[in-house]
């Protein structure tokens, strides 16, 4: 993968880096932004040729603006990956095409991930096909929202059909819950502010993805029951169940996340009053 440098966030990550930078062979510049950690992610960085920077991590978009913005890059593109996550031949030899052929006012491609879990492919119960804005122009690309970013810019955008692959759970199950224990408590932030917005009804008939998904998470946060209408949603209207064992332990899952995610707003709602949890 010529002419694109590649960018991986860190924390912790020694199960998973290796065979992050082992899926971008051919790319000769890859660059690793640390959050400061604890086991052999910078050495193995280093020692499969890596650039190591550190930034203490604040939040996801922060983060990201910060690789962005701050580092010096060989190539005009840059491909945001992370750990957990594989180039496949195919997408990379789809961004050396789209990328030598893209014209100046092509700022950004979106890319779909392929979950897996317990060996299987999650097609249904993931909620797949979600797209990201993950191949950016240097220097034309912003990133909002403090999970779950969003990706903005003033130029054209455009989507690659090859996939990532993501290997969600591949740090163990306890540290799924541990990091979307996290994710929760900034998504309750997040809801918080949603309910309070007038819907964008718009955005259901949009072509574009992203304005699409925006405008269906602003209906989610407001329907009661929401935990139990995820799973029936993953498992059931997605036909998750197709996906064996691994759909339903993940819808499973993402249900236990959106109840975090809810009695958080609770929480916060009764704080605010000065009342007992």
């Amino acid at each position: 993968m010529k002419g694109v440098s590649v960018l991986i966030l860190t924390l912790n990550e020694e199960i998973n880096l290796a065979g992050c930078i082992d899926s971008c062979a051919g790319c000769d510049d890859i660059v690793v932004l640390d959050s400061m950690s604890t086991d052999r992610t910078r050495d193995i960085a280093a020692a499969m040729g890596a650039r190591v920077l550190e930034r203490r991590f604040d939040n996801y978009a922060a983060q990201r603006n910060a690789g962005l913005t701050t580092v010096q890059y060989k190539h005009p593109w840059v491909l945001m990956i992370d750990a957990d996550e594989r180039m496949t031949p195919e997408l990379a030899a789809e961004i050396q095409t789209r990328t030598s052929a893209a014209d100046a006012d092509l700022a950004m491609f979106r890319i779909r991930r392929k979950d897996f879990f317990l060996g299987r492919w999650l097609r249904r119960s993931s909620g797949y096909p979600s797209w990201f804005g993950r191949l950016v122009r240097a220097g034309r690309v912003r990133v909002e929202r403090e999970v779950n970013e969003e990706y903005v810019t003033d130029g054209r955008i455009e989507h690659l059909q090859s996939h990532l692959h993501h290997y969600p759970l591949n740090k163990g199950i306890a540290y799924w819950f541990e990091r979307h224990n996290r994710y929760s408590t900034m998504e309750a932030q997040v809801t918080q502010s949603a309910r309070s917005e007038a819907l964008a009804w718009r955005g259901l008939v949009s072509t574009d993805p992203i304005d699409r998904r925006r405008t269906l998470k602003q209906i989610a946060y407001r329907m009661p029951m929401r935990p139990l209408i995820v799973f029936l949603y993953l498992y059931l209207i997605r036909l998750g169940l197709l996906d064996g064992r691994a759909g339903l332990y993940y819808s499973s899952m993402r249900a236990a996340y959106e109840m975090l995610i809810d009695l958080k707003v609770l929480e916060s709602a009764r704080r605010r009053h000065g009342l007992p949890v």
